[in-house]
């Protein structure tokens, strides 16, 4: 199926991506945005981007070196977790191709880290390990206790899905910036016409 997608730049150093969905995984799945929408949002749009994913996100902390190729395998993945992700939430079952290639990705070798002479902590991996990190952290989530938090943001053009932590699972959206000032927003400009129709006196006929 083709997508039609909106290209997004990176200006003035800072970072392309955004990772607020609470586990990493999520945020990889959200790098197609407003899925709903007749032109989502793809922020995945070349490799130099997914490069920035993998060193934005933590993965790794040297760019991958990334490849066309890579990004369609990438893209791919990504489309299979979210799947997955979403099948969860439905409490379906997995779809048999999505699944197979999660496990088969998650069964190749990841990234590992290594301990430098000053003593600090660094990862490097090619692409296909850094996606198998993301495989792997897919099988440790959806496996495991924190599937129960997944959430889809309550504002509808919106189709990030996050871990929600909150005290008594109250939380409603991804972030506050934007989906929770907007879903405000949204609800303040209700409540005022509302307000406005009582206060509006009522004609009586002749």
């Amino acid at each position: 199926m083709l997508v039609a997608v909106l290209f997004v730049t990176c200006q003035n150093g800072d970072m392309m991506h955004s990772f607020k969905c609470g586990a990493p995984v999520l945020d990889f799945v959200g790098t197609l945005r407003a899925r709903r929408n007749v032109v989502p949002t793809e922020m995945l749009t070349s490799p130099e981007s997914l490069e920035a994913w993998f060193r934005e996100s933590g993965l790794v902390d040297a760019d991958a070196s990334c490849e066309p190729s890579d990004l369609e395998q990438a893209i791919v993945l990504r489309e299979a977790i979210y799947l997955l992700v979403v099948a969860t939430l439905a409490g379906d079952d997995y779809d048999a191709g999505a699944l197979e290639l999660v496990n088969d990705t998650a069964r190749m070798p990841s990234a590992v880290p290594q301990l430098t002479q000053r003593r600090r902590r660094r990862v490097e991996a090619t692409p296909q390990q850094a996606l198998s990190s993301i495989a792997r952290q897919t099988v440790q989530l959806l496996g495991g206790p924190d599937a129960a938090l997944l959430k889809e943001c309550s504002r509808g053009e919106c189709t990030q899905v996050y871990l929600d932590r909150s005290h008594g699972s109250r939380r409603e959206w991804c972030a506050m910036d934007p989906c929770g000032n907007r879903i405000k927003a949204a609800a303040y400009r209700a409540r005022k016409r509302t307000e406005a129709r009582s206060a509006s006196p009522v004609r009586s006929g002749r």
